[in-house]
């Protein structure tokens, strides 16, 4: 296996220089030797760590090597690169907050949960030889953030094993909708699908329960809706799948609203997409001016979604 090499000797003076080179090889994740001495497993994500650092080294009067170098055993270096501590730290601080969670702290414990969920992806950049800790670690994770997802709401729906029955669009035209009130993103995504796809008329009502859905009204995501989680799909995926939406943009929409819901796999735009729309909830108070603001982001994210199809 091949191994890259930074080797400095900087001249007396200030401790500056030599803490940026230090900071910015820990933070790329290399192993410090002794000092003076950084090493990477020689891999391409790492080819071109070490020359900035030291062309900044020799910028400053130093003098810096780097190289490339083969053989020994992986398991030799290996050691340099055990993560499993950091993983343990942050899984630690998790668990003491999924213990600490509370309907009161949903807001706050969302915030923790993205920036552990930040944690969590730059330790991965740096896990060279990833091992168990970092799956234990991600489902440690997952069940936080689908414990705050539950929170969200009291009247949250559950996954109903139910086969999902085509829908006909022209049948749904200027309808009223109904579903919870202080819509999440299930909710907000589906409004959005409802309007943009399938009835440009459609009226909502919010509900403080379920069993406040008007008869005449087209009810999704809670619990005994004609719209609402089924087979371990949010309501989203229900409704686009109800009316044979199938584009790829709305497949990826589809893929992320799963992800924030149920859990799973995230994809790149969903912390992001998670804090625009909780800052946009605790922004405003109407439901009905909630989905006004939230609807533009929906927008924006189907157009980049079709313009990389």
């Amino acid at each position: 296996m091949n191994w890259y090499l930074l080797i400095l000797s900087l001249p007396a003076g200030p401790a500056t220089p030599r803490m940026r080179v230090w900071r910015s090889s820990k933070a790329a994740g290399a192993a410090v030797l002794r000092d003076g001495v950084y090493l990477l497993p020689g891999r391409p994500e790492c080819a071109d760590v070490f020359q900035p650092l030291a062309e900044e080294v020799r910028a400053q009067g130093g003098v810096a090597w780097c190289v490339e170098v083969s053989g020994g055993e992986v398991g030799e270096f290996t050691q340099f690169f055990d993560r499993s501590a950091l993983y343990a730290k942050l899984n630690a601080a998790i668990a003491a907050s999924r213990r600490a969670l509370t309907a009161a702290l949903q807001s706050e414990s969302a915030r923790l949960a993205r920036r552990y969920r930040k944690t969590w992806m730059q330790l991965g950049a740096i896990d060279f030889f990833p091992g168990s800790a970092r799956a234990e670690l991600e489902a440690t994770l997952l069940e936080f953030e689908t414990a705050i997802e539950g929170l969200a709401s009291a009247d949250q729906p559950h996954a109903q094993a139910m086969p999902i029955m085509h829908r006909n669009a022209v049948d749904y035209r200027r309808r009223l909708w109904a579903t919870r009130r202080r819509p999440t993103v299930d909710c907000l995504a589906s409004a959005w699908l409802i309007l943009r796809h399938i009835d440009a008329g459609a009226r909502f009502q919010w509900l403080a329960a379920s069993a406040d859905c008007p008869a005449d009204a087209v009810g999704f995501a809670f619990d005994g809706a004609e719209f609402m989680h089924a087979a371990g799909q949010a309501s989203f995926e229900t409704l686009r799948e109800s009316f044979g939406l199938d584009t790829p943009a709305l497949q990826r929409i589809a893929a992320l609203v799963h992800a924030l819901e149920a859990g799973g796999t995230r994809p790149p735009e969903a912390d992001g997409v998670a804090c625009l729309l909780e800052g946009t909830r605790a922004r405003i108070a109407g439901d009905d001016a909630l989905l006004k603001a939230a609807l533009p982001i929906f927008d924006s994210l189907y157009v980049a979604f079709a313009g990389e199809a």
